[in-house]
């Protein structure tokens, strides 16, 4: 968002259009970079959820809470991570010790080391969740990195997987919506974002695809067991706790190259 901001790519969004805007969690309404001034804003947060291992219950047993499952040798060719900056080098500068938003180059080094360890041992680098949902129901995958919906998807098909809580953290994140600056339709657009953000639409989020969603009437709507089985609270500080909340990269350019290489064998 900051990068199309700074490419003069957006317009401000006055929240005063926004029907639900005062129902929004506070922790999202305060994002890095969102605030616009003069009650605008430059994204309308709508959904958030988390990023971390979905693997066969069945076929890892007990494992070590830890995103060291994704390096763990006896599972070569068995596993897959996600081919995004903001999640396989994120995950290996936890491993290697390193703050992921902010390196030196030689730390960048380290966490290229780290990324170089794991490659041999993936089936593949992906953003094709249903790809990597049908290999994990077949067994051909034993643990791939994902994101909630995937376990909300194979759970409710009776495939034995489970929603890693690793210890270093899962990774936390939130999406919205942005209005380019040239857009021909702005009345369309903001009654497109508000019937997204709306009450029932969020509990749909939450209840379908077991991501969280920006509102906390939402969240209202669904019961506290159901919430549970889809490991999420009601309020996202709870789970902010416990998890890293992905922002932005400093050397976000210099880690795509380094991660590009890596895939490529470098």
């Amino acid at each position: 968002m900051a990068r199309w901001n700074k490419e003069g790519l957006l317009q401000p969004i006055d929240t005063k259009r926004i029907k639900n805007w005062d129902s929004i969690f506070p922790v999202f309404k305060n994002l890095p970079d969102i605030q616009a001034g003069d009650g605008k804003v430059w994204m309308v947060p709508w959904d958030w959820g988390n990023t971390s291992i979905l693997y066969r219950t069945d076929l890892v047993k007990n494992p070590e809470a830890s995103w060291n499952l994704l390096w763990d040798k006896q599972y070569a060719g068995r596993m897959a991570t996600i081919d995004a900056v903001h999640d396989t080098p994120i995950v290996a500068a936890l491993l290697a010790g390193v703050n992921p938003f902010d390196m030196t180059p030689e730390q960048m080094d380290k966490v290229a080391e780290k990324l170089r360890e794991q490659r041999p041992l993936l089936s593949n680098y992906t953003t094709d969740m249903t790809s990597v949902e049908q290999a994990l129901a077949s067994g051909q995958l034993v643990a791939a990195m994902t994101w909630n919906a995937s376990a909300t998807s194979l759970k409710k098909q009776g495939v034995p997987v489970e929603f890693m809580k690793p210890k270093e953290g899962m990774l936390t994140w939130a999406c919205g919506f942005v209005m380019l600056k040239d857009a021909k339709n702005v009345d369309l657009a903001y009654d497109f974002i508000n019937s997204r953000l709306d009450a029932d639409s969020g509990k749909y989020l939450i209840q379908a695809y077991g991501y969280g969603s920006s509102l906390s009437t939402a969240f209202a709507g669904v019961a506290k067991d159901e919430l549970d089985k889809l490991q999420l609270p009601a309020d996202p500080e709870v789970m902010l706790k416990t998890t890293i909340f992905t922002g932005p990269m400093k050397q976000n350019d210099d880690v795509a190259k380094m991660f590009e290489k890596v895939k490529a064998g470098g």
